[in-house]
């Protein structure tokens, strides 16, 4: 399966356990029994007459009202047990709240359906309670995330801030990213069917991969998975049905004249590897579109070098790198000290030195700016060029860095394309081919250090090698690529990805994009392609990272179409991806255009 969606999906299957895994270590059990009051079962009213289902943690024997953190949650509320007992010892009442459908609440659970107004609900419920102050905060990632925006964007009176982390965002990154679905979307709607969460079936890897398998192999339409795992789910279809961005994932996420009147001081995270930091990063790009001048200036950002589950409890190794001390932030004490500034009047947190904090990888340092452009207000720019044989790893077409382009590296300049350059590249993609079966495994733990795949490209894809860059350089930001192709079916799926090779041979993955050929002018309108005709594909929907890159590293960029068990398949024909088999195959040849007609060209942003 292509090396970022194993990223992706790796980061999301742990994303479900990032609210399970343990907090601080539990202290003493005779300090623990008498330091936090507990009120189980509190049942909140919602306007409609169903009762939500609260769990809530107050400092043991403080008569004070106080700020009221809760977790919105599908997981059922214990799952976040050890943080409400952590906020609690830490001078807040804390409320676990299952959303509606799930745990003790009652009514019936539809993803991201009824948060928002649910969420209000809670909100002003949690602030009239005599021990609270009427100050209400949320804590809370993925999903936990999107219920933060969701519930924001109804404009409670008495929520005073948020800290939204790794946030899904439906119609961006879940349950489909760039409009591609993945069989990971029904082991988490599996995870989530029945009244509490099916962890055990969740966890076994071995059958969600032998079902996936099974799919491939048999080549049935993707609308078919849910009854190859054995769970038919209206949810399921009702998603297949709405694939592109548009009115019913609209309506779950705040419009732009919501995020314009969202006032309250946030502190939005999410890493490099996070599998919803696309999600993130739209909610944070439209507040900082929409937002007003005060607003936006107290919305502050924290990208670190984490995987989802890391924008929680931060871990060193992620995907087979290993980073420095200063990556493993206490993310407990970065909220606790954010609410004491947003909600107590303290200080604000140390650690946030400006509205936009990043960590450089490989240096360990954490770096600041004034926005995401500060961070990175120069471009370095590669022209693709071959000749045409750009299918060897070995060979391969070249990355031509264009000379002048803001003076980034003081580069000896690119050799110039040899005489003999050939206008196009090409590859074919055969969706019936499917040898990928027998050696895709189970998620790898190396998934930014494995190689395998580009080894065993062959035929069916392009690679692209810069000269090694004599000194080093900051590449901060998102990239972006355009590449003019010419198809001989009406639409295909493309992967493309950027790794450093290192001197050593070490290779690094960096970030990597999807993109529909249906959707090359947008995600909301299909336009099916014209055969034969070279056409502009912009990827624009890569990964921010932040990297030094060595002196002497290459810059790699691979083109393919995805092919695996990992991914909804798309045949080709031109029909209803999900309901598309074997019978509707279309075997495609992909030119990728270079020449003088043609640019195609790799943009990095460069750092500071």
């Amino acid at each position: 399966m292509p090396r970022r969606l194993r990223a992706v999906l790796c980061s999301l299957s742990l994303s479900l356990l990032a609210g399970l895994a343990p907090a601080p270590r539990l202290v003493a059990q005779e300090a623990a029994a008498t330091d936090v009051d507990l009120q189980f079962g509190l049942k909140i009213p919602m306007r409609d007459g169903v009762r939500l289902n609260a769990t809530v943690y107050r400092p043991h024997g403080e008569a004070r009202p106080l700020p009221v953190i809760f977790t919105f949650t599908p997981y059922i509320g214990d799952t976040y047990h050890e943080r409400a007992m952590y906020f609690a010892r830490s001078g807040y009442v804390y409320a676990l709240v299952d959303v509606r459908g799930r745990g003790s609440s009652e009514g019936d659970f539809e993803p991201f359906a009824h948060e928002g107004k649910d969420g209000y609900d809670v909100v002003e419920f949690l602030a009239r309670q005599p021990w609270s102050d009427g100050k209400v905060a949320m804590w809370g990632g993925s999903y936990a995330g999107f219920d933060q925006w969701t519930t924001a964007k109804e404009l409670p009176p008495h929520l005073a801030t948020i800290v939204p982390a790794a946030s899904a965002h439906p119609g961006v990154d879940f349950p489909f990213q760039n409009n591609i679905f993945s069989p990971y979307v029904l082991q988490w709607l599996t995870y989530t069917s029945g009244a509490t969460p099916n962890r055990n079936l969740f966890n076994e890897g071995a059958f969600w991969t032998a079902k996936s398998r099974e799919l491939y192999l048999a080549q049935r339409p993707f609308a078919d998975y849910d009854q190859i795992v054995g769970n038919p789910s209206a949810i399921f279809h009702k998603w297949l049905a709405n694939p592109t961005p548009g009115p019913y994932w609209d309506a779950m996420v705040p419009t732009p004249e919501q995020y314009a009147r969202i006032s309250i001081p946030i502190l939005t995270i999410t890493g490099h590897y996070d599998g919803d930091q696309l999600g993130a990063f739209a909610y944070y790009r439209d507040h900082m579109r929409y937002g007003s001048a005060e607003a936006k200036a107290r919305h502050y950002l924290v990208v670190g070098p984490w995987d989802h589950a890391g924008t929680r409890t931060p871990n060193r190794e992620v995907g087979g790198l290993t980073f420095g001390p200063a990556s493993l932030v206490d993310l407990n004490r970065l909220h606790k000290e954010w609410y004491d500034w947003t909600l107590k009047g303290g200080d604000r947190p140390k650690f946030l030195e400006d509205r936009v904090a990043y960590y450089l990888a490989p240096t360990d340092a954490w770096k600041y700016a004034g926005s995401l452009e500060e961070a990175s207000p120069r471009t370095l720019t590669f022209s693709l060029a071959s000749d045409g044989r750009a299918n060897d790893l070995y060979h391969s077409g070249r990355l031509l860095q264009e000379a002048g382009k803001d003076g980034v590296i003081p580069a000896r300049p690119a050799p110039a394309p040899a005489p003999e350059s050939a206008p196009f590249d090409a590859y074919t993609y055969d969706p019936l081919d499917l040898r990928n079966a027998a050696w895709q495994a189970e998620l790898g733990n190396d998934y930014l250090t494995d190689e395998s795949e580009v080894h065993r490209l062959g035929e069916a894809g392009l690679v692209f090698h810069s000269e090694p860059l004599p000194e080093g350089v900051e590449i901060t930001g998102f990239p972006r690529l355009t590449l003019w192709i010419a198809l001989d079916v009406p639409d295909l799926d493309f992967e493309v990805s950027l790794s450093e090779v290192q001197p050593n041979g070490k290779s690094i993955l960096l970030s990597a994009a999807l993109l529909r050929a249906r959707y090359r002018e947008s995600l909301r309108r299909e336009v099916l392609v014209e055969p034969g005709k070279a056409l502009p594909y912009t990827f624009d929907s890569f990964p921010f990272f932040s990297r030094r890159i060595e002196p002497g590293s290459r810059l790699r960029l691979v083109v393919t179409s995805p092919n695996s068990l990992g991914i909804q398949k798309n045949y080709g024909s031109g029909g209803v991806v999900a309901l598309e088999s074997a019978k509707d195959a279309r075997r495609a040849h992909v030119r990728l255009y270079h020449d003088a007609g043609h640019p195609s060209r790799l943009e990095l942003p460069v750092g500071r």
